[in-house]
């Protein structure tokens, strides 16, 4: 069992509504909490694409589907997935968490396991499947995110730096 599994938060549609991103994320995060995987959820996302965050979004949404609200734990700070990775991990040492899983994107996960790691603290990965789609959406998807890693790597080592 782990400690914790972590929701990383994603574009919010007007209206605090969940995108298809968002709802596959927090249906994939609720289904592995009910299926005894983690007794709680961190929720990671502190952009406002509207007038709340997307921890607090999500963390609706999650109530929405059973998830109690005293097993989530909101991390306010992240506005990337490397900041993601580099406060839930504080969060979690606080915390006294050591095993935690990744929520996201398949095409995302890599990524974001990727980050954790380089945060110190590696993770189990739990995909939120991405419908079929077009072959330009899947290259543009593919190229967003070899360019959102090379970035990612400059964050991870420009925070390493003194």
């Amino acid at each position: 069992m782990l400690d914790a599994l972590v929701v990383l938060g994603c574009r919010i549609a007007p209206g605090d509504a969940l995108t298809d991103a968002a709802s596959r994320r927090v249906g994939r995060a609720a289904q592995a909490f009910a299926e005894g995987v983690a007794p709680r959820i961190i929720v990671s996302g502190g952009r406002r694409w509207t007038a709340r965050a997307e921890a607090e979004v999500f963390a609706d949404a999650l109530g929405g589907l059973g998830v109690p609200p005293s097993a989530l734990v909101l991390e306010l700070l992240s506005f990337s997935t490397a900041e993601n990775a580099r406060y839930t991990v504080a969060l979690a040492r606080e915390l006294g968490y050591r095993r935690l899983g990744v929520v996201t994107c398949d095409f995302h996960l890599r990524r974001a396991l990727a980050a954790f790691e380089a945060a110190g603290l590696p993770a189990q990965g739990f995909a939120a499947r991405t419908p079929p789609s077009p072959l330009l959406d899947r290259i543009a998807r593919v190229g967003r995110e070899r360019v959102s890693s090379f970035v990612d790597r400059l964050a991870t080592w420009g925070a390493a730096q003194p």
